[in-house]
């Protein structure tokens, strides 16, 4: 049973309870984050613990602990919960709300004591060769909310998109917001547009991804160009190729969109590069060099 954190508590996961009236089961009124760590450390903790920060704030809510602490509750996680199968990679999903209110109100109740969750699951390795047959994609029209670059628990959208996605026989949707390309339901999306890889700018129709940030930064660090602008559903549909990028999805190439292939309906050559990369980015990390 795996050890959890809530609210100042190591427990095991099944005793692990919140109250009713927490406003996170309520409202969804609370954010998260997802950290992967490979080998025992944790890739980019300062960027994550930033965008949280920037969350609460965006929900007008107070961080409850300080960075130390938070790393201080990851790390003893980390070593509570051994891998089942023997792998070094894992990845943290910890969670904020605005905690228990006396009765049920849309208003921020008066006094507030956060509610705080940590866990921690196995990541499973990367397999290049299991990830180069790529996944297939469709486009959505993307029916969330104006503020999709505040990480909110508030997710049926997405949820609605993926399983839209999952239905149609996708492994995710690409989403479209007046013809412009935005992320995935639960992931970034970067095209190779005239060699160029692409990726949307960041602001309010968009999450700006950890991984999506370290991946352009790779790009730009091995000569592969690189531009964050807008860009429209038709280029989308005539782009070399295209990839989702996320914590726990890494780099994956999309073979196949709308039921069509893209290019030549195998992974491209910029993805092979930028894969390699990305793995040794990670075997670095795993030593204990900071990234």
């Amino acid at each position: 049973m795996s050890i959890v954190y809530l609210n100042g508590e190591y427990l095991p996961l099944d005793q692990a309870k919140i109250s009713v009236l927490d406003r996170g089961f309520l409202f969804a009124d609370g954010v998260y984050e997802v950290i992967p760590a490979y080998g025992g450390h944790l890739l980019r903790m300062q960027e994550h613990m930033r965008r949280l920060e920037s969350n609460l704030q965006a929900i007008r809510l107070q961080n409850p602990l300080s960075e130390s602490q938070w790393q201080q509750i990851i790390q003893k996680l980390l070593t509570e919960n051994p891998n089942q199968g023997g792998g070094e990679d894992k990845y943290v999903y910890l969670q904020v709300t605005r905690g228990v209110a006396a009765k049920r109100n849309h208003a921020f109740p008066e006094e507030i004591k956060q509610t705080v969750f940590l866990m921690v699951n196995e990541l499973a390795p990367v397999d290049k060769e299991k990830l180069r047959p790529g996944v297939a994609a469709i486009t959505l029209d993307d029916i969330r909310w104006k503020a999709c670059h505040v990480k909110s628990i508030a997710l049926l959208g997405n949820i609605l998109l993926r399983q839209q996605a999952h239905d149609s026989g996708a492994a995710e949707a690409i989403l479209i917001n007046e013809g412009q390309v935005t992320e995935g339901a639960a992931s970034n999306v970067f095209a190779v547009i005239n060699d160029v890889l692409v990726t949307a700018p960041t602001g309010p129709r968009l999450l700006p991804g950890i991984t999506r940030d370290l991946v352009i930064e790779l790009a730009a660090e091995h000569n592969i160009a690189c531009e964050e602008r807008d860009f429209s559903e038709q280029e989308l549909l005539s782009a070399s190729e295209i990839w989702f990028t996320s914590s726990t999805k890494e780099i994956l190439p999309v073979v196949k969109l709308n039921g069509k292939p893209v290019a030549n309906g195998q992974s491209g050559p910029i993805w092979e590069k930028m894969i390699d990369i990305y793995q040794a980015c990670k075997i670095k990390l795993r030593s204990g060099e900071s990234r």
